[in-house]
């Protein structure tokens, strides 16, 4: 066994500290990448890697966190020889103590598509290359760290599961709130990053040891592998225009004890701490026993923002985004329109699904084309997880493949041959899989027959490494006007499965009533039966009133509604109607709300017909933003659809200015912002992010780029007569240019006003180097600009 893997859980091991502030102090200036000094200062490396392993410390990480092609190119070395480098110092130095080796990858620095430009198989080959060499240059394990996005950290994961077989550690950046720079939080991230076989899992960087405190309860209630806390030394502070952190070696040893007493298994430092911390840890801890490793065996499926976890309440999935009876949605599905895909899905969600079903199979399309498409976009503009139902292993590979999160596939069988195909695809991604009672021989006719299609299937998985609490039995519901006792056997079978072999259980509910007049009365009281017998799951039309009529009953009748708030809600007021009303025609604002770009700019477009144009703008574009601005401030919605309403709103200007410009009007602007990201930092997906929203809100955004010297910004705000600049910083060693910005535009453009924002900053080291004002997501840059320039 992996020398990690056999201590890991039963012993406190500590990583190492931080390299960046290490090199500092040894003359690494903000223009160099570290990664060069493997080759070009290897002396300094190895000094550093030598004063950690003399701590004691169990762990050395190499230094090859930014080693990937997007940051090499140009510099006239390759990824593997920077990589093999890194490793072959950091053996040198652990060789000596008996430490082991990780070899450290970082993200990519960009957002992966579709909210920024890096394609999923792109940064799956960037992370590859890295891991690949780092495997052959003998590393003893992989670190995924500072990661701030699920699909970046499923896309590092998936290269390292298919370019190496050493055990991997992802640690995931946190705000203090507990969410990922894209909006997911943790049960989302634990759900991913276990399902795709992590051997641990935990938090580093962007906090201090206490704001890692004060997550780690939550952190440890999810997971069932190992966890993992690599804090700052505190938040960092700008002293004498150098970054500082403000937690001394035994104050931070002190609170990493309370980290390792309160379910920590794996300990160390990031930025800020030296081998003087981490010697203090390793004094200081060296002795506590971590706590055991509770296996947690929910059935949970997740998306990037949202989990959905199955026991108690029965799960409402919806099914219309199913073919099968649905002459509009096929052909929407032949002409690519996925716009009517979306409007299917958003209104199921209204009407109170957890779970959508995604199902796009048609004999005349390519469905593993289509389904992708679907997947992804589908992603794109909502939050909750989907169920990939199809049986082709080709559709369901790219669907699970491309999936952000932990997803549920429908389905596999009791054919060998399903099996076979199915069950190796559904480790690999991590899935929960839905078993469908049925095999060579058909549908059994007894419960007994189904039960018994259900232990192989759930035997078959687990021989391939699932986990039974991955696995959903089908029990599979035939119309009773064939048979008078199908919806008993199917009862019976639920029963079973999910009170004898504790395995959770789902149903398509409405197939009982098929050939059968009132078929919405049937099948709500077959969907009652189903969820008092054991159902977790059940697949429903949710626009059904009747249905989620029997679903609210059943829950305030089953103790599942405390204190019946969830009944009151829907039925005080007003008798409803057995039939869920019409969905009212969309409006613009619900397009833009919602982030549908073709119906966003189709809507705009016809409404010039009788709306001017500047009404269209003021009314109804601008508030629309705001209301998915306000929403995205309050944590109601995440970055993903913030991006993609600002992309819904982008669309319908474009419409507005193309008929203005036939008219041979311009469109007004609300002022100039100068964007930049600061001189010697290469990050620039905060203000990448930040100028999507400030286009659509019609200023005029002047973007520097990154890396980027005082002196052009200020050069930039004098030519152009600018009135606000926008500054951006990700690391920590770069504020001090941040400050040196703002004092050269004091200076030379007293009048222009300076916003900052980044990870790394906070509203008090904002006041300290001059800024007048901080701005902690991009929307409150949007509302500043509106507030310093009215036009």
């Amino acid at each position: 066994m992996n020398d990690f893997l056999r201590k890991l859980g039963s012993e406190l091991l500590v990583f190492d500290g931080a390299m960046g502030t290490m090199l500092q102090a040894k003359g690494l200036t903000l223009q160099e990448l570290p990664e060069l000094w493997n080759i070009t200062r290897p002396d300094a490396i190895a000094d550093i890697h030598a004063d950690y392993a003399r701590t004691g410390c169990n762990i050395i990480t190499t230094n090859t966190f930014g080693a990937n092609r997007l940051k090499l190119d140009g510099t006239g070395y390759c990824v593997e020889e920077v990589v093999a480098a890194g490793v072959a110092l950091a053996r040198q130095a652990a060789q000596a103590t008996g430490a082991l080796v990780a070899l450290d990858i970082g993200p990519t620095g960009k957002l992966l598509a579709p909210l920024g430009d890096l394609g999923f198989e792109q940064a799956v080959a960037l992370f590859a290359q890295a891991i690949k060499a780092g495997t052959d240059a003998g590393a003893d394990l992989i670190l995924l760290e500072t990661m701030s996005d699920t699909y970046e950290i499923k896309a590092a994961m998936l290269a390292a599961k298919e370019n190496s077989d050493l055990p991997i550690v992802v640690t995931f950046t946190l705000d203090e709130g507990g969410r990922l720079l894209t909006g997911g939080d943790i049960p989302a991230a634990v759900a991913l990053i276990e399902g795709l076989g992590a051997a641990a899992l935990g938090l580093n960087c962007g906090l201090g040891p206490q704001q890692m405190q004060r997550l780690l309860a939550e952190l440890v209630a999810h997971a069932s592998i190992p966890v993992v806390i690599n804090p700052n030394a505190g938040l960092p502070q700008i002293i004498n225009g150098q970054t500082t952190f403000n937690v001394a070696p035994e104050d931070f040893a002190r609170q990493m004890a309370d980290i390792a007493h309160s379910g920590a298994h794996v300990i160390g430092g990031c930025c800020g701490t030296t081998p003087e911390h981490i010697a203090a840890v390793v004094q200081t801890c060296g002795a506590i026993t971590p706590l055991p490793v509770l296996p947690k065996t929910r059935t949970v499926v997740s998306s990037y923002a949202k989990t959905a976890a199955l026991g108690g309440t029965t799960v409402v999935i919806g099914e219309r985004i199913n073919p099968t009876g649905k002459p509009r949605l096929k052909q929407a599905l032949r002409e690519n329109d996925m716009g009517y895909v979306y409007k299917e899905a958003l209104s199921q969600i209204e009407h109170g699904a957890k779970i959508l079903d995604v199902n796009v199979g048609l004999p005349e399309i390519d469905e593993a084309a289509v389904l992708e498409q679907a997947v992804v976009g589908l992603q794109s503009v909502t939050d909750v997880p989907l169920q990939i139902d199809t049986s082709d292993p080709i559709a369901a590979e790219r669907a699970m493949r491309l999936y952000n999160g932990k997803p549920l596939l429908n389905s596999v069988n009791g054919k060998a041959e399903s099996l076979a195909a199915l069950l190796p695809l559904v480790k690999k991604y991590g899935a929960a899989v839905v078993a469908l009672t049925l095999d060579d021989d058909g549908i059994p006719d007894t419960a007994q027959g189904r039960i018994a299609i259900a232990e192989r299937i759930i035997a078959a998985a687990q021989a391939h490494g699932i986990p039974k609490h991955d696995i959903i039995v089908d029990a599979l519901a035939m119309t009773v006007s064939t048979g008078a006792h199908n919806a008993k056997i199917t009862l019976d079978t639920i029963d079973h499965v999910r009170n004898t072999l504790g395995v959770h259980t789902v149903l398509g509910v409405s197939n009982i009533s098929f050939g059968l007049p009132e078929r919405e009365k049937l099948s709500a009281a077959f969907f009652s039966l189903a969820m008092s017998r054991g159902l977790s799951a059940g697949i429903i039309n949710p626009l059904s009133g009747a249905m989620m009529d029997a679903y609210a009953a059943h829950n305030a009748l089953c103790a599942n509604d405390e204190n019946c708030a969830a009944y009151i809600a829907r039925f005080a007021g007003a008798a409803q109607p057995s039939h869920a009303a019409a969905s009212p025609e969309m409006t613009l604002r619900d397009a833009i709300t919602k982030g549908l770009r073709d119906e966003a700019s189709q809507l705009a477009t016809r409404m010039l017909t009788h709306t001017e144009p500047l009404v269209i703008i003021s009314e109804h574009l601008i508030a629309a933003l705001n209301e998915v601005g306000e929403a995205f401030e309050q944590n109601r919605l995440f970055l993903p659809q913030l991006l993609m309403s600002a992309e819904a709103a982008k669309a319908a200007f474009e419409a507005v200015k193309v008929h203005l410009s036939t008219q041979g009007q311009a469109q007004a602007r609300r002022g100039k912002i100068v964007l930049a990201t600061v001189k010697g930092d290469i990050h620039d997906i905060g203000k990448n992010i930040v100028k999507v929203l400030l286009e659509n809100y019609n200023f005029d955004v002047i973007d520097l780029g990154k890396n980027v010297e005082p002196a052009l910004v200020v050069s930039t705000v004098l030519r152009e007569n600018v009135r606000l600049v926008g500054l951006s910083a990700l690391m920590t060693t770069t504020v001090v240019h941040m400050e040196e910005t703002i004092a050269l535009l004091r200076e030379q453009a007293p009048e222009c006003l300076v916003m900052v924002g980044g990870a790394v900053l906070a509203q008090e080291y904002a006041d300290e180097i001059g800024a007048d004002f901080y701005s902690k997501d991009a929307m409150g840059s949007v509302r500043y600009a509106e507030k310093v320039l009215q036009v």
